[in-house]
């Protein structure tokens, strides 16, 4: 088990028992408290109110939460059901490299914890699960090379992939991973195009993940039921979603009017986040999204440029990232309204 401040970490659900709790939240993610807005916890239906730099979207309470170490570029990536968070800071951009973390509750700068890959040049830290297994992917100091791994108890172990049709240099990411150990990403293949797999770390084992008609596949995300979410092109080159279910049947995933719809995570509920884009180019537009059972909601952060969630656990918390005014990447936390 991962642990902060020499105790184990509390559940996020005692993150909004209540006012006083999510105000001292607040309070250690460095938020003002000049102007409060009043929010319901799904999990206790108890009101609790927040600062003017949180923000209520899509039926959710939105807290922007930043490792200081950059400012510029935060991205929060997974959430297990504990409220563990997984992210990493930095552009990747000259004196900007991916550094990957992860942090719990009460989310203050003293909560995060490195995460890298040992002789890494960049890691990040995509996905965790409520054992403490976290996947991700590496890219080594030379920038030629980007393999996915899994870690648990600082052990870290890279991928290797079972095929031999693959890009060279390689590429492959670990994106999500169940509690079951199961894991999920892609590989590039020779063609530079993603082939989606589903991995047993302890096993060994490699399942590829297909959808009918797609020339490119990736798997994002996975629950204990052995879903698995993620996004494919067609041979139009559109880019849509799709859930799978354990038994093979697969349904697509595409927002109205939107250009690309990229699902990237998936609870046990069978509620899926992720993010659609509106326009091509440089006209582009991201925005974050929930489905459940048919129904599509948008959450974006007021005022971003651009909104993405890739997380979400079984009290319905989402984690992501938007671009603010100052074209700075912020990641938040989202805590779900009443229902």
């Amino acid at each position: 088990m991962k642990h902060i401040l020499g105790g184990s970490r509390s559940r996020v659900g005692s993150l909004v028992a209540g006012a006083a709790a999510v105000a001292a939240v607040l309070a250690a993610a460095g938020c003002s408290a000049s102007t409060t807005t009043a929010a319901t916890s799904a999990a206790n239906n108890t009101t609790v109110s927040a600062s003017s730099t949180a923000a209520t979207n899509g039926g959710f309470q939105l807290v922007e939460l930043n490792n200081n170490h950059d400012d510029t570029f935060n991205q929060l990536l997974g959430i297990n059901n504990e409220g563990v968070i997984a992210g990493y800071f930095g552009s990747g951009a000259a004196g900007h490299p991916n550094k990957g973390y992860w942090f719990a509750s009460p989310y203050a700068q003293s909560n995060y914890a490195n995460e890298n890959f040992p002789g890494s040049g960049q890691t990040q830290v995509i996905g965790i699960n409520d054992s403490d297994v976290t996947v991700g992917f590496f890219a080594n100091t030379a920038g030629t090379e980007n393999q996915g791994f899994w870690e648990q108890h600082g052990r870290f172990h890279a991928v290797r992939i079972p095929s031999r049709n693959q890009a060279n240099p390689p590429v492959s990411q670990l994106l999500g991973i169940n509690d079951a150990g199961w894991a999920v990403g892609f590989y590039n293949n020779s063609k530079g195009n993603a082939v989606g797999f589903a991995y047993n770390p302890r096993f060994n084992e490699f399942k590829q993940v297909n959808v009918p008609g797609a020339t490119s596949v990736t798997a994002a995300g996975v629950n204990d039921e052995s879903t698995i979410t993620g996004f494919y092109t067609n041979s139009a080159g559109t880019t849509d979603g799709f859930v799978k279910w354990a038994n093979g049947h697969w349904q697509s995933i595409a927002v109205p009017g939107a250009s690309a719809t990229n699902p990237t995570g998936i609870n046990d509920h069978g509620e899926v986040v992720g993010t659609y884009t509106v326009g091509t180019g440089s006209s582009a537009v991201t925005h974050g999204f929930t489905w459940m059972n048919g129904t599509i909601t948008t959450v974006d952060f007021p005022a971003a440029s651009s909104t993405s969630i890739n997380g979400v656990n079984n009290e319905g918390d989402i984690v992501g990232f938007y671009t603010d005014a100052a074209g700075n990447t912020d990641g938040f936390l989202g805590l779900p309204a009443a229902k």
